[in-house]
């Protein structure tokens, strides 16, 4: 099964002022298809092939380094886009997910100086998620391409903090770009429909 790049899931001026649309043109037309375009590439003849991108991406990790790193981005990308509308973030939050990141996670304004703190404190390129592991929420952090997928756990909400992701409207604030994310950014619909199949 080939990877098909998807059409963002709102026009690129949608996310202004807190993602621009020319982050969006060069983030998505130009990053995010050089993952598909590389990724299908290195699928040829890894005996992947047909296997649904979840399962590439489990079974690259460790293994099939250049399909794994374009794979995962790949994945981490479809839905990065999801996680994010216009008019979104801040604590309008569906009841169900909201009690789960009281129980979880102490409170929305603790999961939110964390979840921020994960993306200001990965070093270099990588991610900061929402994860559900073993039955609990969990923020995570990961370096490049590497998401939870790997680590036995399923992303529910995923920050891109590489440089691409940020650079054009923040330059080098990452927490501001971290902070405009959580407050006015995020999707918390597909967060919702993500914990519901987790």
């Amino acid at each position: 099964m080939a990877f098909e790049l998807p059409a963002l899931p709102y026009a690129y001026e949608a996310l202004a002022p807190f993602m621009s649309r020319e982050t969006l043109e060069y983030h998505h037309d130009k990053h995010h298809q050089a993952y598909v375009t590389n990724g299908n590439k290195l699928l040829e003849g890894s005996g992947l092939e047909g296997k649904s991108l979840e399962d590439v991406v489990r079974q690259s990790f460790g293994k099939n380094v250049g399909l794994f790193n374009n794979a995962a981005q790949h994945y981490n990308h479809i839905h990065f886009w999801k996680w994010m509308k216009k008019g979104g973030g801040g604590q309008s939050l569906p009841e169900k997910l909201m009690k789960a990141i009281e129980s979880d996670l102490g409170g929305y304004d603790k999961f939110r100086a964390d979840f921020i703190a994960a993306g200001t404190a990965q070093f270099g390129s990588g991610w900061a998620w929402l994860a559900v592991k073993g039955g609990k929420l969990e923020i995570m952090k990961t370096p490049n391409g590497e998401n939870p997928l790997v680590h036995g756990a399923m992303p529910i909400l995923g920050v891109d903090v590489w440089e691409h992701s940020y650079y054009i409207d923040y330059r080098n604030a990452r927490p501001k770009y971290l902070e405009a994310f959580v407050d006015h950014l995020i999707n918390w619909d597909h967060v919702l429909d993500m914990y519901e199949s987790a």
